[in-house]
């Protein structure tokens, strides 16, 4: 009984020595350390800690940190009990020099601080050849948000087991992945290298000189069978931003090259009454991200309806140049006939070649809206018929009670009259006859013109033509639903699968995005849709007789 007793009272005594230490140490694995190379920092409690750890943010101003480890053991010799607590991370030098590792305080112990030395690489350093980084930033000096391209490549000259590469970073700055990486090989100084690429969108939202901090690459590589840790960083790129021009007025756009185009469907500039248009612009910036494009707006025209169509934003990078799209729809229906101009459009930019303010202009254009001739003319009725007046005088006579002259028919007459009726009953008989006919005979043109269209489609995919397979495809559209837009096609459709189809073959049309479009399955995807719904109205059709 006593012995079940001292047991819980040793564990408890020993627990408060677990839970409590005095002891805390920090130390490296490497000192000194070259430049670019990464260290292990470990920090040690004599004892199990829980719940606390120490605070290390004050050496991300001056090293690259990686993420931390935390582990702990116990050990129970001759009867007597020690636990450690460790946290350990990778750490990083960006320049050469002196440099304190500040102390650390767990629970009210504190770490005596670690003085570093980091010493630079020489030139001929193999570790350096091994593997090394390159950056470059595009154009050299920005505007305030505007978009540079910095662009980051590392090259590894040997069998590569794993790796973490850092971003990049810069105070005052937005700095965004653009795309996935890319990996490669080239041959530097006759030594084959595996480069692998990163694009980044910087855009600095002040105005100074700023420093930006270039990626560093800490990882393993295989040699002579053996793993062996390798690490690399690459120098710091200081960029200048330039403000604000304070003449300056509207949505800020800085840019090297901005163009607004334009497409007409149909392209002429006389069109009938109710024919819908489909006015198309697209605005193209180099050096600005697709958020920073202004939207285009239409003026309201009296006697002309407009229908804004969904905006497409597309940002890309190429030739070490940021390229934005926006594309807009609108869809012009003419209700009147007259002649309209369509106002000019513009949209101002900020050349940072030339350093001045530029317009994107679209000119004024002229249509000319006539009248539809398969439209029935009303005719002018008078509103009111006025039988003409009688003039009276005074003495008004009265007049004479009329006289009703009765004529006896001939027999020529009675012909007459019977060959009439005669007649009136033929028609009637020919045109019941005619009523009675299949409907097919009356819906043979429109189907005819629907199959030959859709052969046109079906051509069009063999070929692999995308133009004339979405010129085929509006025609289809016009012949079949004259009065609606593509996109509303689509829409009343309800296929986002055939929507999305679509998509991707206009952007390979329309944009400078490639875009690799498979016609004979949007082929496919239409047809099958048209039958479904055809047989939908059939089926509809069925239950109203």
């Amino acid at each position: 009984m006593v012995i079940r007793l001292l047991i819980p009272l040793f564990l408890l005594t020993h627990s408060f020595s677990v839970w409590a230490f005095d002891t805390l140490t920090a130390s490296v694995d490497k000192n000194p350390v070259l430049v670019g190379e990464y260290l292990t920092l470990t920090i040690e409690a004599n004892g199990k800690v829980s719940g606390a750890q120490p605070d290390t943010s004050g050496l991300a101003q001056q090293f690259v940190v990686g993420p931390m480890s935390v582990g702990s053991r116990t050990s129970i010799i001759n009867g007597s009990m020690t636990s450690q607590t460790t946290w350990q991370m990778q750490v990083l030098a960006r320049s050469a020099g002196t440099f304190t590792i500040p102390s650390f305080t767990v629970n009210g112990n504190s770490s005596e601080p670690i003085t570093l030395t980091v010493v630079a690489r020489g030139k001929d350093d193999t570790d350096q050849k091994d593997i090394f980084i390159e950056t470059a930033l595009t154009p050299d000096s920005l505007y305030v948000q505007q978009a540079g391209l910095y662009k980051v490549k590392l090259y590894i000259g040997k069998d590569l087991l794993d790796g973490q590469l850092t971003s990049p970073a810069m105070s005052e700055g937005q700095i965004t992945q653009i795309g996935k990486q890319s990996e490669e090989y080239e041959v530097v100084d006759g030594r084959r290298y595996m480069v692998i690429t990163r694009e980044y969108l910087i855009q600095p939202q002040k105005s100074g000189n700023f420093t930006i901090e270039a990626p560093a690459f800490n990882g393993q590589v295989r040699e002579n069978y053996r793993r062996m840790a390798v690490s690399a960083i690459a120098e710091p790129s200081t960029v200048e931003v330039k403000s604000v021009p304070n003449d300056y007025s509207g949505d800020w756009l800085p840019s090297e090259l901005v163009d607004l185009s334009e497409e007409w469907q149909p392209s002429d500039n006389e069109v009938t009454v109710g024919t819908p248009i489909t006015r198309t612009m697209t605005l193209t910036a180099v050096g600005v991200t697709k958020e920073q494009l202004p939207d285009i707006t239409m003026k309201a025209i009296s006697g002309i309806r407009s229908y804004p169509d969904e905006s497409d934003r597309k940002q890309l990078a190429r030739d070490g140049r940021v390229i934005s799209q926006l594309i807009s729809s609108f869809a012009l229906v003419p209700q009147t006939p007259g002649t309209y101009t369509l106002p000019e459009i513009s949209v101002p930019w900020f050349n940072t070649v030339i350093k001045r303010v530029e317009y994107a202009t679209l000119p004024a254009r002229t249509i000319t809206v006539i009248a539809d001739i398969n439209q029935i003319a009303t005719p002018n009725v008078p509103a009111t018929l006025t039988p003409p007046a009688i003039a009276q005088t005074p003495n008004t006579i009265s007049p004479a009670p009329a006289t009703v002259e009765v004529t006896q028919k001939a027999w020529y007459d009675w012909l007459i009259l019977t060959s009439g009726y005669v007649l009136w009953f033929a028609t009637v008989i020919i045109w019941f006859m005619h009523k009675r006919k299949p409907d097919s005979v009356t819906a043979a043109p429109k189907n005819l013109t629907s199959e030959a269209t859709l052969k046109d489609l079906q051509q069009a995919a063999k070929l692999g033509d995308n133009r004339q397979f979405y010129n085929a495809l509006r025609q289809y559209l016009k012949r079949q639903e004259p009065t609606l837009h593509l996109d509303a096609w689509l829409t009343q459709l309800g296929t986002s699968e055939l929507s999305a189809e679509i998509a991707k073959l206009q952007a390979s049309l329309y944009s400078s995005d490639e875009q690799s479009v498979d016609l004979n399955a949007v082929y496919l995807l239409i047809e099958q849709t048209i039958k479904k719904r055809t047989m939908k109205d059939e089926k509809h059709l069925t239950q109203l007789y």
